[in-house]
């Protein structure tokens, strides 16, 4: 019988799993083995199973389009992803640094703003930011701490180093997926969890329901913790069932709240009203409040934030953290965390251009045909041009758009991104770009999940990994081999 990866060609970036030699990588020796080991009519059971479980389950995303929302399944890849566990606690090192890093930030963008005062962010930047708050000047959340879920991008460059690619500190999705490949794949490759040492993620759920409770107002020992959606069209309705059940947690909209006299945030009951202590807020902040923000919202709950200020709930994560998830305060990260810690970033940042800048700004437009251009405060893969891969077109459309708003813009050299095997189709194999978003949680203490949610490029060459622009998903194993 034939060997599934005989015929693999890694090309010419990193490969996860195989090295250039065509030999397997340590972490995956057992795995490759195994699927080795498998007829193809037997591989393709296996993918059918998923398949089939992935509709079992119920496991799926919203996308929109310009004919409306698309219900669909969860695209998913049964090979997994094998990342070695002694390079796993760098790369959780290097995260546990930035975001204690960035939450020191944000609260002095909210108090002193000595960043500024200091010449390491100019104050412009900060000004024009889209997700600053005025609100929010002069509150103190518990412990200091404003993103209390963090999701970020990490990529692997040709030598397998890690990169940051970007911080998402305001309502950071994916993490449900992440568990639900775990299930997936445990129910198609059962026999591999048996040998091997893949580290578990399961305990994200109580580490999520922790970080909640130690938030609490209320010195309580059963502190009421909700769930706040926008409701079952939002793309991350899934995701946010899911989070609530595994918690058992309430799972809210904002017509199910309502803030007193007293100023204290209270849920309806068959019972009558009973105080909220905390809320998950999977809402962006421009709509959690319409007597702050936007009067026409009809997702939040009026008053929140003047209950939030008064310190009678915790919001997580807490309104104006944003200000951080911005593409171009993405660039002063890594002085971000000198400045705070006086330490060297441990995950280097992706090169940025700023297009704020004249000299950057000259260099993007001469070389759009190169370069990967982002606005600052998209999310999803959309707005971006990739250069490499556009036409002359987009490259004239985003030239104007830069030149129109040059402080919207980033742009990036064109990575290239690791890979790992794929099963494109029955009994075969190629390489597919790949990135990785582990999620990063902190109130009293800070946690960083083993491992995180591995979204793959299904389309080859392509390098945009979002599942709304047509990309996958894998399980991702921290594999610990002998000796370490």
């Amino acid at each position: 019988m034939e060997k599934l990866t005989s015929h693999y060609q890694s090309s010419n970036f990193f490969d996860e799993l195989i090295d250039d030699k065509g030999a397997p990588r340590s972490p995956a020796k057992q795995l490759l083995g195994y699927l080795d080991s498998l007829s193809e009519d037997e591989l393709e059971k296996r993918r059918l199973t998923a398949e089939a479980t992935i509709q079992e389950m119920g496991i799926s995303f919203t996308v929109y389009t310009e004919e409306g929302n698309i219900d669909r399944a969860w695209p998913f890849d049964i090979i997994p992803r094998t990342i070695e566990a002694s390079d796993w606690k760098i790369a959780e090192a290097g995260l546990k640094q930035r975001l204690t890093a960035l939450n020191l930030f944000i609260n002095d963008l909210y108090h002193d703003q000595n960043v500024i005062k200091d010449g390491i962010i100019p104050e412009h930047i900060i000004k024009d930011s889209k997700n600053f708050r005025p609100e929010c000047v002069g509150v103190s959340p518990a412990y200091g701490v404003w993103a209390h879920i963090c999701g970020t991008d990490l990529v692997r460059d040709e030598n397998g180093d890690f990169f940051v690619l970007e911080d998402n500190l305001r309502v950071p999705s994916g993490v449900s997926y992440m568990l639900e490949n775990r299930a997936i794949t445990k129910r198609v490759l059962p026999e591999l969890f048996e040998n091997e040492s893949i580290l578990p993620v399961d305990s994200y759920t109580s580490q999520l329901f922790d970080t909640l409770a130690a938030l609490s107002p209320r010195n309580i020992e059963n502190p009421e913790i909700v769930v706040l959606t926008p409701g079952i069209y939002n793309s991350a309705y899934f995701e946010h069932a899911f989070l609530a059940q595994q918690m058992g947690a309430e799972l809210v909209e904002g017509s199910d709240l309502f803030v007193d006299s007293d100023d204290c945030v209270y849920m309806k009951t068959i019972d009558g009203p009973e105080r909220v202590d905390v809320i998950y807020r999977r809402i962006d902040d421009l709509f959690i409040d319409p007597e702050a923000f936007d009067p026409e919202s009809v997702l939040g709950v009026a008053g929140l934030m003047r209950a939030w200020r008064a310190g009678n709930v915790a919001l997580a994560n807490a309104p104006g953290a944003g200000v951080a998830d911005d593409k171009v305060v993405y660039a002063y990260v890594p002085a971000i965390i000198r400045y705070y810690l006086n330490e060297e970033p441990i995950l280097k940042n992706v090169k940025t251009f700023l297009c704020d800048d004249p000299e950057q700004r000259a260099y993007v437009l001469e070389n759009l045909d190169k370069l990967v251009v982002k606005p600052a405060n998209e999310s999803g893969g959309y707005g971006m041009l990739v250069g490499p891969h556009s036409t002359k077109k987009e490259q004239a459309l985003f030239a104007e758009l830069i030149t129109k708003n040059p402080r919207n813009y980033i742009a990036q050299p064109t990575l290239k991104l690791s890979t790992a095997p794929t099963l494109v189709s029955k009994g075969v194999l190629e390489p597919r770009h790949l990135d990785l978003r582990p999620f990063i949680l902190q109130a009293k203490e800070t946690y960083v999940t083993t491992g995180g949610l591995t979204r793959v490029a299904m389309k080859k060459g392509s390098l945009v990994v979002n599942s709304s622009q047509g990309g996958g998903s894998k399980d991702t194993w921290i594999v610990e081999t002998k000796g370490q």
